[in-house]
């Protein structure tokens, strides 16, 4: 049974003894579940407190991501942003090796990558770099288990560093396009970053073009010829996706989330979800009881 909550759950990272970084490899049955409920806790939606890299090592799963249903077999990687609210819904006997990671520890490189690259599909691993990340996160958890080394933390946050560059690297060869962007892509990257993280204040193609120091014409033209859709049309689907997440896996009132939002005219944030989705706010948190 869906369980009242406020809040999308948050897995956490335990500061006190990992200072921003987890590590683990698990193996997990079905059988190890006793329970329907320990299995409904365990595929509970979530986000993670931050960046989390999931590479399945053996098995299969069957994985919900932002409403997106993935069907994944090994080797495979998962690349999840803080963001981003997913859960299990299926899966096979499963070896999974897992890093969690907060921006404080990441190069601010690698950061800056990752960024631009969510949201992203599952990787599956060609035989070269499956090896080179296993090897990689194998070294990793030995260093992990090296409490009394006096360079301990470094080594760990070092070598993760190297981990998620290999990670990295494996998403980017997967794309094909040129590494010289062109004025358009360059814009349109930095209004969708802008719009990462105003989505809630600001509403408005003119505000964003003012920011990036351009007319709202040239913004609208560089972003519908790299992207396909209008400024006004990314804001309203990040703000939808947002208002998904929040009715679907919160008891949050659609009042509440519309003010959460940015919208202090409820009835027009209706009448936007339902014209954006094709059925009412209450209408899609139903779904979730199907």
């Amino acid at each position: 049974m869906f369980q009242s909550n406020k809040n999308i759950p948050v897995n956490t990272i335990d500061d006190n003894l990992s200072r921003g970084i987890a590590i683990d490899k698990i193996s997990i049955k079905k059988s190890d579940f006793k329970t329907q409920e320990q299995y409904e806790e365990a595929s509970q939606s979530h986000r993670d407190e931050g960046h989390t890299f999931h590479i399945l090592e053996q098995g299969s799963v069957l994985i919900e991501i932002d409403f997106q249903k993935y069907k994944i077999n090994a080797p495979t990687v998962v690349y999840m942003h803080p963001n981003q609210v997913h859960r299990v819904l299926d899966f096979s006997n499963m070896t999974v090796c897992s890093l969690a990671i907060k921006n404080e520890n990441l190069n601010s490189d690698y950061l800056t990558f990752l960024e631009e690259l969510a949201p992203v599909m599952p990787l599956k691993l060609t035989k070269n770099i499956y090896t080179d990340i296993f090897e990689t996160f194998s070294l990793i958890l030995k260093f992990s288990r090296q409490n009394e080394n006096k360079l301990h933390y470094l080594l760990l946050k070092d070598s993760c560093n190297t981990l998620v560059a290999l990670i990295i690297s494996a998403f980017l060869s997967q794309n094909k396009s040129s590494n010289k962007l062109s004025r358009a892509e360059l814009i349109t990257k930095s209004f969708q970053q802008l719009l990462e993280k105003n989505y809630c204040t600001i509403k408005r193609p003119t505000a964003f073009a003012n920011k990036l120091n351009i007319s709202t014409h040239y913004l609208n033209e560089s972003v519908k010829n790299t992207t396909g859709l209008s400024v006004s049309q990314h804001i309203q689907d990040r703000i939808i996706l947002e208002a998904k997440r929040l009715l679907y896996h919160t008891d949050k009132s659609v009042k509440e989330i519309a003010f959460k939002l940015g919208y202090d005219d409820y009835p027009y944030f209706s009448r936007l979800f339902k014209k954006s989705t094709g059925i009412s706010a209450l209408a899609f948190r139903n779904k979730r009881h199907d």
